[in-house]
């Protein structure tokens, strides 16, 4: 028989998992798809990377409820300070020139993040994880969606949410075409300890290769999202771990004392990916399934939560009001909505990837006086403060604070 739900999830990852949390909790009929086992998702190996969480996502996280069960593994971004490689300009972010106590953001590991939302998961009776298992197949009509599952069961929807990622098997089976390029670089993630506090502070180091980024977690550690030439990555990752802590030292500097290499390394790959559109019949993209973009400034996470909080809202209203929740008008809302987030975002990253990782003299000396006049600029750097920490613009009221 076919299983009636009103929201089919595919992708069982923070974002499908968080989307699933927030209409699951307004009491929608939801089921979550992934490919991949619970237990394996948990392992501390799965995924090492530790996430900026922009204060604006956090305020989507505690109005879900979910922030107190994290902050506790969540240190929270005090300043934020930005250098180019060799020069003595630079620019420093402080959560004081904003005038109150609240933090830049925070880093949290995506293994805190993913226990937290399958532990709520598991408290909502009226969601069903169902893993490990694929959506093989998707029919549409004005009417409903139906899912085949690689097991042969059928589901029914009202509405599609795609959060299987990059690769989306959704997105490519509906005709959404996408604008993609990999850089010729690759990020290598590690923790690593050290002597002295961090106090909070996150660093950007802009070297030739790629922007080398220092993140405080909680004690005395610290992740590494070092972003390094493609055919030097791999080979970096391979080194023993003496020859392999002698080159995050090189690049970490002596400011926090003696630096320890801790736990695994992991290498991904870096490219911008943007869907030509975020919507098609019954079906609505979220997370990776429709952007990707640089890591240069950790804003990729949160742009997945802004696509939560926007799409939950409207379905919950919309079926509070009695209505379709995968109609086409809801649809081209969420599009409208989320698409200029994206792509400003998006050029915005990729350009400054462009910028600081050319050394032509006349740019180095263009992109450190950029630097240092917007350090001088107090109203504009406020600006661009708030921006980053997902204070701007037409926000949906999860990322207010406020309840659905």
């Amino acid at each position: 028989m076919t299983q009636q739900v009103e929201l089919l999830i595919a992708g069982g990852g923070l974002i499908g998992l968080l989307l699933g949390t927030a209409c699951a909790g307004a009491e929608l009929g939801v089921a979550i798809v992934d490919r991949q086992d619970p237990g394996t998702m948990l392992d501390e190996g799965f995924d090492g990377r530790s996430s900026a969480i922009a204060y604006g996502s956090r305020r989507v996280l505690d109005a879900l409820g979910l922030w107190p069960e994290i902050d506790g593994h969540a240190e929270p971004i005090l300043e934020i300070r930005v250098a180019d490689d060799g020069s003595p300009l630079f620019l420093h972010y402080d959560h004081r020139d904003l005038g109150a106590a609240t933090p830049l953001g925070y880093i949290v590991e995506n293994r805190v993040l993913r226990r937290v939302l399958f532990e709520r998961v598991r408290t909502l009776e009226s969601l069903s994880f169902l893993a490990p298992l694929d959506v093989e197949a998707v029919a549409t009509s004005p009417l409903a969606a139906v899912a085949t599952l690689s097991d042969g069961r059928t589901i029914a929807a009202r509405l599609i949410a795609a959060a299987d990622g990059q690769e989306s098997r959704l997105r490519r089976a509906s005709g959404i075409r996408t604008v993609e390029w990999r850089y010729r670089q690759t990020a290598i993630v590690t923790t690593v300890q050290h002597e002295r506090p961090h106090c909070g502070i996150a660093v950007e180091h802009f070297l030739p290769a790629g922007p080398f980024a220092i993140l405080p977690m909680t004690g005395s550690r610290s992740s590494i999202v070092w972003t390094e030439r493609a055919e030097l990555a791999a080979g970096l990752v391979a080194l023993p771990d003496a020859a392999f802590a002698d080159e995050i030292a090189a690049r970490f500097g002596d400011f926090l004392g003696a630096v320890e290499p801790i736990g695994p390394r992991w290498t991904y790959p870096v490219g911008l990916m943007l869907a030509d559109r975020y919507v098609a019949e019954r079906l609505a993209l979220v997370g990776e399934a429709a952007h990707v973009i640089h890591p240069i400034a950790g804003q990729g996470l949160n742009l997945g939560i802004r696509d939560v909080a926007t799409l939950a809202e409207l379905v919950i209203d919309r079926r509070r009001l009695g209505l379709d929740i995968g109609d086409p008008h809801l649809l081209g809302h969420y599009q409208q909505w989320r698409r200029l987030d994206t792509l400003a975002l998006a050029a915005v990253t990729d350009g400054l990837n462009r910028l600081f990782s050319n050394q032509l003299a006349p740019l180095r000396l263009a992109r450190d006086l950029g630097l240092a006049a917007v350090h001088r600029l107090p109203p504009l750097k406020r600006l661009l403060m708030r921006d980053a920490m997902g204070l701007a613009g037409d926000l949906p009221r999860l990322a207010r604070g406020e309840p659905l």
